[in-house]
């Protein structure tokens, strides 16, 4: 059923011994949990940019390194899973979330107390069932005419106190980072984990579909803290991870930039997270390049 795992286990052996060597204890309980990445095969703009399959790749091949006794299988949209009963996590990585927040299978995933985790335009749903469904699995999501997507480098110099922080340093990267998410009331069972200022020209104060509101150009103009990525935990004791940040393949060189990501899979996974976060070796621009190959082939073979 899992035909992409052969190729995730190639990536895994290619991890040097000495990454593989830091991997944790394997604590009680733990032994049965898998890991289910989803993520979008259509091309969205040029080489770099939307790079799901390559980047949900390399995330899990650092989680396997450091998790050896978790199944972790990707999938890509062009093979999307039928069964996801024995899912402890998904991880989506989608060019709209719409197909996620609408499946059957996942929903009932879910409702069963699997972690759900989305990456940039994955945390994008229209409103109504699909944004219901969203606030339900992760607390919050990108909502048409109130949520805004443009380029610019946020600084994020403090964090919470959270297992999603462990590691992460004061880092700012250029992305396509979307803000002004719409969170549930209250934001009751939300934690901010990426928060900054965006500076007042990435928004408009007219309506737009993706660009402004009145809202989010007065809550910028009065300097409030945007939040980029989150952790939720449900009301079922589930747990919920939007990461919105992502559109450029090349970020997941900055090393703090990717272990909030690899952090964020692991927490809604329930896995216990190390001091220092999870571990990962800073992967070259060749590396970046050859993961993108072998997505290519992922895609073709239609895995």
């Amino acid at each position: 059923m899992y035909r992409c795992f052969f190729l995730l286990a190639a990536l895994v052996a290619s991890v040097p011994t000495a990454d593989r060597a830091i991997a944790q204890p394997v604590p009680d309980g733990e032994m049965a949990k898998r890991i289910v990445f989803i993520a979008d095969a259509a091309a969205h703009g040029p080489r770099g940019n939307h790079e799901f399959v390559a980047g949900s790749l390399l995330l899990s091949r650092y989680l396997k390194a450091t998790y050896p006794h978790v199944d972790i299988v990707v999938h890509s949209t062009k093979n999307w899973p039928s069964d996801l009963s024995g899912a402890d996590a998904i991880v989506v990585a989608l060019n709209h979330g719409k197909q996620a927040a609408l499946d059957p299978n996942l929903f009932a995933a879910v409702r069963k107390g699997a972690g759900f985790m989305a990456i940039h335009y994955g945390v994008e749903v229209n409103k109504g069932i699909q944004g219901d469904n969203y606030l339900q699995w992760m607390g919050g999501y990108f909502e048409a005419f109130w949520s805004v997507n443009p380029f610019w480098t946020p600084d994020f110099k403090t964090f919470p106190e959270h297992p999603t922080t462990r590691g992460v340093k004061p880092f700012g990267v250029r992305d396509e980072w979307y803000y002004h998410m719409r969170f549930v009331p209250g934001m009751v069972g939300v934690t901010p984990i990426l928060s900054a200022v965006p500076p007042l020209e990435t928004v408009q104060e007219e309506l737009s579909h993706h660009a402004g509101n009145p809202d989010v150009y007065k809550a910028v103009a009065e300097k409030k803290p945007q939040h980029l990525a989150w952790a939720y935990v449900r009301p079922d004791a589930g747990r919920g991870f939007g990461f919105t940040g992502l559109h450029l393949h090349e970020n997941l060189c900055n090393d703090s930039f990717r272990t909030v990501l690899l952090n964020g899979a692991a927490w809604v996974t329930k896995l216990e997270i190390p001091a220092d976060g999870v571990p990962s070796k800073t992967p070259s621009k060749q590396e970046l390049e050859q993961v993108i190959d072998e997505a290519r082939v992922v895609i073709k073979q239609g895995k």
